[in-house]
């Protein structure tokens, strides 16, 4: 990869076999992934973290990924950060709904690992350009 730094990326996935693969996908591809398992911890590691992008499921413990989102949206300092909504949902209205709830983008699961990298890099540079 040609990147001249390290792209970081917060995961935020409580399923531990969804986690997993995907933490592995990017961090083989040279991403640096940081991990939360609820809505309350992606949160706060936005905050801490500054990630260059966060994967956010919907159906998360505690708030779930739409809360979450509205959370870093009200946040000054972290509310431009690019969220994709990540879930099983794969009808049209949901993938709409998720675009209408201000989230950047959307990644059907089950997860590509062919696709998965580049759909990552092409959030971040779009991220970086708004």
């Amino acid at each position: 990869m040609n990147e001249t730094r390290t792209n970081r990326v917060l995961l935020v996935e409580d399923n531990p076999k969804n986690l997993k693969l995907v933490r592995d996908v990017l961090v083989h591809f040279g991403f640096d992934v940081v991990e939360a398992t609820s809505g309350e911890e992606g949160v706060r590691l936005a905050a801490e973290t500054s990630p260059d992008l966060i994967l956010m499921d919907l159906q998360l413990p505690g708030i779930d990924g739409a809360e979450a989102l509205r959370r870093i949206r009200a946040d000054d300092t972290i509310a431009r950060m690019p969220v994709v909504a990540v879930t099983a949902f794969a009808m049209d209205h949901d993938r709409e709904r998720a675009l209408q709830s201000g989230f950047t983008g959307y990644v059907d699961k089950p997860i590509s690992v062919r696709d998965l990298p580049q759909q990552v890099r092409d959030f971040i540079r779009l991220g970086a350009a708004s």
